[in-house]
């Protein structure tokens, strides 16, 4: 496989596992190409194309170095120019691999978190309020983003002559399908059972003992878990705090997510919903290993660093 063979496997599997259905995300590039068709020319120099083939503006090759088949990648959750450099002293790295957006994907991380307000209204809040309170949260998140040096690690990897690439909401899509299919193969009337679910899994097992396992972040292993809505997975980045009591009236009890901020945890509480936060370096782990199975299977190495703890399931049975 070559850089973009494995780039289009990646965001072909990130579509399989969204929970949205391929017609939603058909609709969605027809509306991009809608508005690209109505651009000026000079419009159209500025308007990114790859977003027109590519749902998930958080999923990008970031720099080419050299297009040759790859036969070793070194994959990790952050990548930063120390990683770069140690991909350089590592012998036979053909492609580094981050999680985490980087260069024009973070820049672009704002536009992927629409799929928040699908999943959510497949969870039973309206699509109206949704949208609406995302979209305060979706502008604060493009904001933020705008300071950053975006740009700072695709330098060093276009210095160094090190390919690039980084799969984010591509492989939360995996993790988020991987764990629905788990969760809802199984009854769990209380928080302790959904706990144990969680800790029955390898990527969660690991992070117990590095101190860093699922947590209740919000109610008590007694609470019953009501209806486990799957909302904070994927889509980019947390979600409006004012979403839970809209959770609440949707009849969600519980919610399990990969962190979660003071604010949300205080919103979540008021409104008397469970929140299980399974983990963040291993739930994106979780994600990141579905995606290098898939590389595993055409035969290449996958070397893990930066906190992504390898599982391989290439040759293991799977839910389902």
């Amino acid at each position: 496989m070559k850089i973009h063979d494995i780039y289009n496997r990646a965001i072909q599997k990130g579509m399989e596992a969204d929970f949205r259905s391929r017609e939603q995300i058909e609709k969605l590039l027809e509306r991009r190409w809608k508005k690209f068709e109505k651009l000026s020319d000079s419009e159209r120099e500025e308007f990114d194309r790859e977003s027109l083939t590519n749902p998930y503006s958080d999923t990008r090759i970031l720099y080419i170095a050299e297009d040759r088949e790859i036969t070793k990648v070194l994959v990790g959750i952050d990548i930063e120019p120390a990683e770069i450099l140690l991909a350089k002293e590592l012998e036979g790295i053909d492609l580094v691999i981050s999680h985490h957006p980087l260069g024009r994907g973070l820049a672009a991380l704002h536009e992927v978190m629409e799929l928040q307000c699908d999943i959510l209204n497949q969870y039973g809040v309206p699509i109206n309020i949704a949208e609406g309170l995302m979209k305060e949260r979706i502008s604060e998140v493009a904001r933020g983003t705008n300071p950053r040096n975006n740009w700072r690690v695709v330098d060093a990897a276009r210095l160094l002559g090190v390919n690039l690439m980084c799969l984010h909401t591509v492989a939360d899509n995996q993790a988020a399908k991987f764990l629905r299919a788990r969760i809802e193969a199984e009854e769990h009337e209380r928080v302790e059972d959904l706990m144990k679910t969680l800790r029955g899994i390898e990527e969660y097992q690991e992070a117990i003992k590095m101190g860093s396992g699922p947590k209740i972040f919000a109610g008590n292993p007694e609470n019953r878990c009501g209806k486990i809505a799957l909302t904070e997975l994927t889509g980019g980045t947390e979600g409006s705090p004012k979403l839970y009591e809209k959770m609440a009236q949707a009849g969600i009890g519980t919610v399990v997510g990969m962190h979660m901020s003071e604010d949300h945890k205080k919103e979540a509480e008021a409104a008397h919903i469970n929140v299980v936060v399974a983990g963040h370096m291993s739930s994106d782990s979780l994600g990141m290993n579905l995606i290098g199975d898939e590389l595993e299977k055409e035969g290449i190495e996958i070397v893990p660093c930066s906190g992504f703890i390898r599982v391989s399931r290439a040759q293991k049975p799977m839910l389902p």
